[in-house]
């Protein structure tokens, strides 16, 4: 894909990070920069490791979804913002190449449809 069809990435409205298999940030993102600003951002961030990034729990949690192949999700509230989280493997050619995690601010009230 040429970096066009994936400018989108950048101004997703998401924070977008992704790493490698050895836990090396390769992406961040411009909301993922504005996020972690305090860290200094994706100057700062990209090409460092993301287990330093998260506690002893999440790193185990992390290292069980890169070994797995399954996802994780789920909600948190940070500085007063509601937020949903969602970590998966990311794959090339077949092989897992590494993690990406979504965060997205979430409305206080989340509508909830059963399309079943």
């Amino acid at each position: 894909m040429s970096q066009d069809m994936l400018a989108w990435v950048e101004s997703f409205s998401g924070a977008v990070t992704v790493a490698d298999t050895k836990w090396k940030i390769l992406y961040m993102n411009e909301k993922a920069s504005q996020v972690f600003a305090k860290r200094g951002g994706r100057e700062a961030l990209v090409g460092g490791d993301l287990m330093a990034c998260h506690p002893d729990g999440a790193r185990a949690k992390l290292r069980e979804l890169l070994e797995s192949g399954r996802t994780n999700a789920y909600t948190i509230t940070k500085d007063g913002v509601d937020k949903l989280i969602y970590q998966a493997p990311w794959y090339s050619e077949g092989k897992t190449a590494g993690i990406v995690e979504l965060s997205i601010e979430m409305p206080r009230e989340l509508p909830h449809f059963d399309r079943s």
